[in-house]
């Protein structure tokens, strides 16, 4: 149950429970002294109790300093009834008013001590918050005030040797993947050069053995020449300035009509939900390949007759909202959560057959993430899938 609980609720539970258990303590010492006392009154005003006429003479009266007040036997017995009454009311009365003030004093502490503790805990929120905004692209904008609370300090400089640690192992990650990439693309174009020339000049003195192995090797320079492609693509995405007033309605059309021919193959309908205009500045070139990839995967994952339908609009938060819906068999709940990883394919047979890398959602939250939005699915079902992308708005 605790484990669910904030830290500031812990704090302020335990202290509250602390604050409970001194003051019933002190409630019953002081409830236990009181009643002692009460009773030492009650029982010094009985103890008085004198048949009229052997009161003190009055030299006596005269020498002591002790206040007597005379009563009959009748009277005595009244007040004396009335008397015990009033005490043990007045215990009663100090029982519960006590008790109350326990319960105020507790509500009390407990309320200051969640105030207090809260704004104690203000640099653990502020940690919190910058923690939650690291990216790869943005671990050295990340860095906690190492000049804080002492007892944050520490943890603020540890934080920051751990964010440049990263930044290093991620620039050096990026650096081996574009310096790979380029060192395969060569020797891959090479094969794939002379594998093209060799079936021009041999295709009419080819078995069909050697035919159907051509083919082989074709099919696998072709796709690893994508996949060195895309890794280049992924590593140079961060030299591409995001400045391009782009407007998003035509880079829709434009997108469309690049893939018109490949939803017409495979019986698909392109549908564009047109909105007012809206310019958004980041890369032009980006954000293309971002609702390109998209929209392919849909068209290749749809039905025959099935549709894919973009649209694009400012939402209540005045961020960009665009969204990618197909018709298609949808994504199972099991792998939503996994499909934007890199080289991670829900259907690996249809994605072979379909040339696929499993790099395209990759790059397109990536994407996203550079144009400091992000992208989710919004639905999937067996009717159809939609992704839905939130850019927050620039001014131009």
């Amino acid at each position: 149950m605790m484990k669910k609980i904030s830290l500031q609720w812990r704090l302020t539970i335990i202290i509250s429970v602390l604050i409970a258990a001194i003051c019933v303590l002190l409630n019953v010492l002081l409830y236990n002294t009181g009643i002692f006392y009460i009773d030492s009154l009650g029982n010094s005003v009985l103890s008085q109790n004198q048949d009229p006429g052997q009161g003190q003479d009055t030299n006596s009266d005269q020498e002591d300093s002790t206040l007597y007040i005379e009563f009959s036997q009748e009277d005595w017995r009244a007040f004396a009834e009335r008397f015990s009454i009033q005490v043990d009311d007045s215990k009663k009365d100090y029982s519960i008013y006590s008790w109350i003030l326990t319960v105020l004093i507790t509500l009390a502490g407990g309320g200051i001590t969640y105030l207090v503790s809260g704004y104690a805990l203000r640099p653990l929120r502020k940690f919190s918050d910058q923690a939650a905004q690291i990216q790869a692209e943005n671990l050295t904008d990340c860095r906690l005030d190492e000049e804080g609370v002492p007892e944050f300090r520490r943890l603020g400089e540890s934080f920051n040797r751990m964010l440049d640690n990263l930044s290093e192992s991620f620039s050096a990650l990026r650096e081996f993947n574009g310096s790979a990439a380029h060192e395969f693309r060569t020797p891959l174009a090479i094969m794939q050069a002379q594998i093209e020339l060799y079936e021009q000049e041999e295709h009419e003195n080819v078995d069909q053995e050697t035919a159907e192995m051509i083919a082989m090797m074709k099919e696998q320079t072709s796709r690893l020449s994508h996949l060195v492609k895309s890794l280049l693509d992924m590593s140079e995405l961060q030299t591409i300035p995001r400045t391009d007033p782009v407007e998003l309605q035509s880079l829709i059309e434009e997108v469309l009509a690049d893939l018109s021919s490949l939803a017409e193959k495979n019986g698909v309908q392109l549908i564009q939900k047109k909105r007012d205009d809206l310019i958004y500045t980041g890369s032009d070139i980006l954000l293309y390949r971002m609702l390109f990839n998209l929209t392919e995967n849909a068209i290749r994952y749809n039905h025959p007759g099935g549709c894919v339908t973009l649209s694009a609009e400012e939402n209540a938060d005045h961020n960009i909202r665009i969204t990618v819906a197909d018709t298609g068999q949808g994504i199972p709940k099991e792998a939503q959560e996994r499909i934007f990883q890199p080289f991670y394919r829900v259907d690996k047979s249809r994605s072979r057959a379909f040339g696929g890398v499993g790099l395209g959602l990759a790059l397109v939250q990536k994407i996203a993430e550079l144009h400091g939005g992000a992208i989710r699915i919004a639905e999937s079902s067996e009717m159809g899938s939609t992704f839905e992308i939130c850019l927050p708005e620039k001014e131009l």
